[in-house]
């Protein structure tokens, strides 16, 4: 059964995409992740970035490496602020867990954001991702460290996370034919996140 704070996240981002904006660092402390994600992908690369809030700082640094972004959000503040910024990308408010866009990706991001559903919702997230992946696509999520839930705080109101364990991660992204590239547990260089990346076979 899913936790009944799960379905508060949508809300939350709605409502407080100003104060996310003001308070979500723009230093690129990802840039060693997002650099091994682009070596990955062809030159001039397709990339869906899942869960995409405001575009910055990650849809932006992608855009400055020459690749074209499609973006998706579930909150509408949030791709507001995309369509501003980078009018020239592609750009959608959607629940990432009935994601069915026509096209399919070299590359697939969901940094930040897939880590916020309820783990059943995270389970089917993998056949999600494969349905907009090409041959041989790179996909890169950030995940908590071991099977379980942990409840933040956001601008005064309880943001849910939850995670599966390691080895089930591994499990799901074999099941869909993505062979992990590289992870690190709750990485000192990049904030203390656990990264996954991943790249589907032929």
């Amino acid at each position: 059964m899913s936790h009944p704070l799960a379905d508060n996240i949508i809300g939350i981002y709605q409502r407080h995409a100003g104060a996310f904006e003001q308070k979500r660092s723009t230093s690129l402390f990802e840039k060693a992740w997002l650099d091994r994600f682009l070596a990955l992908l062809p030159v001039n690369g397709q990339i869906l970035d899942i869960g995409c809030g405001n575009g910055m700082p990650i849809a932006d640094y992608f855009i400055r490496q020459g690749f074209q972004v499609t973006g998706v959000d579930s909150s509408q503040p949030m791709i507001d602020r995309c369509l501003q910024r980078f009018p020239e990308q592609s750009w959608s408010v959607a629940d990432m867990r009935t994601l069915a866009l026509a096209d399919r990706f070299d590359g697939l991001i969901a940094w930040d954001s897939f880590f916020h559903l309820a783990r059943e919702d995270q389970r089917q997230m993998f056949n999600v991702f494969r349905q907009h992946a090409n041959s041989q696509a790179t996909l890169m999520f950030t995940s908590g460290t071991s099977n379980g839930e942990a409840i933040g705080t956001f601008e005064g109101e309880a943001l849910y996370h939850a995670s599966l364990a390691p080895e089930e991660y591994r499990q799901l992204l074999q099941e869909q034919g993505f062979s992990v590239v590289k992870t690190i547990v709750e990485d000192p260089d990049c904030g203390g996140r656990t990264v996954w990346l991943a790249q589907l076979g032929e």
